[in-house]
């Protein structure tokens, strides 16, 4: 049959890419069409066959990955709320007008809906527009929130390097008027201690300051309206090198070269406090009235850093540029570092984990009357974390528990099912948390070996002596140690066992 021969000849396509390590995109492709092929040829007719693949840039989580997941977004939340922070939630789309024109090169990655009844949607890129959006609907003029939630890009993911279409955010905003860079030093700081506390290795925060680059593109010869243009081409300089980001914006963007050498000699600079103070005295840039307001907050914001603590970990560094539309003032990025490196060796990054800065002017652009809001934030790379977690796990081969389970509730004896249900029950109604094997009559190995593979820590064993006798024997998994427990104390035996030091 040819469509047989046509199946054969498609499987052997997919099995010759897989063998050349062709893009895993392409191979996907290929193998969806494959599946489209054999359900088509189908067995049983009439009966629909499924593609059976999520769509792509999007993945499942299996329970062991949630498990870390979980872990993450607890030590990120419990950062934000020592903080002060509260959590408001928004739609997953935005009227596509909220949406359009706040992203500058970005926007083509939107994703547009069809039309539904009347409304033309689309579904949100970020969580920082539609804060800006809620903001100035309801009025708001001071609030600290955060929002941890799922937006969309129609980009082209390149999931290996945990970039997807459908991923989380984690946001932390201060929305109000405050004495300069106090708010933004905080948001370093919560950056510095999530980053500390889920010990990815080490990191450095980039900062820099939309106003000092706009006065740098002036004092360099760049034109107006080339201001944003120019600044995307400058973003990628922590991805290309300075030879490919110039030709970018000479022969594309057609920038003369002279411009673009005089950016040259600024985006190469990086440092601290010493840095600022000698740009603060560059005959140029000093002259240049938004430069020097951002290089006066800049100093303000390191002050502001060494009583924090983590000024070391933070470097103003003049080539970051982060392309988005809506920066007003601090920009800032938080990377990886490569962990072997000589000595003496610049330290080399690995990938940005967080990111944010000031944007005044959003909010005002949604306001009827035109009122601004000052607002700064940062976003938490989670979907990059996770990855780092995911592989690091893989490579120990660490077992991760799935359950919180504290107990299972088992029985040495047959017949004794409504006693372990009574006995599951009433921990239950006490807050523990308990499990029972959905068998009438299960054999007392099984129970432990249930525990063995899904890691819970005791074993609550009723049997007949036991019940005339008005005791639980607790039996500890890891060590085999059991002991009997009055039935009034089980509860409080097994908090004190299961309760983390």
């Amino acid at each position: 049959m040819a469509e047989e021969a046509a199946v054969r000849e498609q499987a052997e396509t997919v099995r010759r890419l897989k063998q050349e390590k062709a893009d895993p995109d392409e191979i996907a492709k290929e193998v969806a069409k494959l599946l489209e092929m054999k359900a088509q040829l189908g067995g049983d007719e009439g009966k629909h066959k499924f593609v059976l693949k999520t769509p792509k840039g999007t993945r499942d989580y299996s329970p062991k990955q949630m498990a870390i997941r979980e872990k993450v977004f607890n030590a990120i939340i419990s950062c934000f709320k020592r903080h002060g922070a509260e959590v408001i939630d928004t739609p997953v789309f935005e009227l596509k007008e909220t949406l359009t024109g706040k992203y500058g090169e970005d926007s083509k990655l939107i994703y547009d809906l069809k039309d539904q009844g009347g409304e033309l949607l689309s579904l949100r890129y970020d969580l920082t527009v539609p804060f800006a959006r809620y903001l100035a609907m309801n009025k708001i003029t001071n609030i600290k929130r955060y929002h941890i939630a799922k937006v969309y890009r129609r980009d082209n993911p390149a999931m290996t390097r945990g970039r997807y279409r459908e991923f989380y955010q984690c946001d932390f905003d201060i929305a109000g008027q405050f004495d300069p860079m106090i708010p933004d030093a905080e948001c370093l700081k919560i950056v510095h201690e999530i980053l500390s506390d889920l010990q990815l290795g080490d990191f450095l925060i980039k900062v820099n300051d939309r106003r000092i680059l706009d006065g740098m593109f002036a004092v360099c010869g760049v034109p107006d309206p080339k201001f944003r243009s120019i600044c995307s081409s400058v973003d990628k300089l922590d991805k290309m090198a300075w030879e490919e980001v110039r030709s970018e914006m000479v022969a594309e963007k057609e920038l003369c070269p002279e411009a673009a050498d005089r950016i040259g000699d600024y985006v190469r600079l990086q440092g601290g406090l010493e840095l600022i103070e000698q740009l603060l005295q560059d005959p140029k840039l000093s002259q240049n009235k938004q430069a020097k307001e951002g290089l006066g907050d800049m100093k303000l914001l390191f002050e502001y850093l060494t009583l924090f603590g983590i000024a070391g970990k933070v470097r103003f560094d003049l080539s970051l540029a982060r392309g988005l539309d809506y920066y007003t003032g601090v920009i800032y990025e938080a990377v990886l570092l490569q962990q072997e490196r000589q000595p003496g060796e610049e330290p080399l990054g690995v990938g940005s984990v967080a990111g944010g800065g000031r944007y005044d002017g959003l909010v005002g652009m949604f306001d009827p009357k035109g009122r601004r809001v000052p607002c700064v934030g940062v976003s938490i790379g989670i979907e990059r974390i996770f990855s780092i977690l995911e592989q690091r796990l893989e490579a120990s081969e660490e077992k991760i528990r799935t359950t919180e389970t504290q107990v299972l509730v088992a029985s040495a004896q047959k017949k004794l099912l409504e006693e372990r249900l009574k006995l599951v029950s009433e921990l239950w109604d006490a807050g523990i948390k308990a499990e029972v094997l959905y068998k009438k009559n299960p054999k007392l190995l099984n129970q432990l070996q249930y525990c063995e593979d899904s890691g819970i820590p005791l074993v609550a064993i009723v049997g007949e002596q036991e019940l005339k006798d008005g005791v639980v024997k607790l039996r500890v998994v890891a060590t085999r140690e059991e002991v009997n427990v009055g039935r009034e104390s089980l509860v409080e035996e097994i908090r004190m066992r299961t309760s983390q030091p």
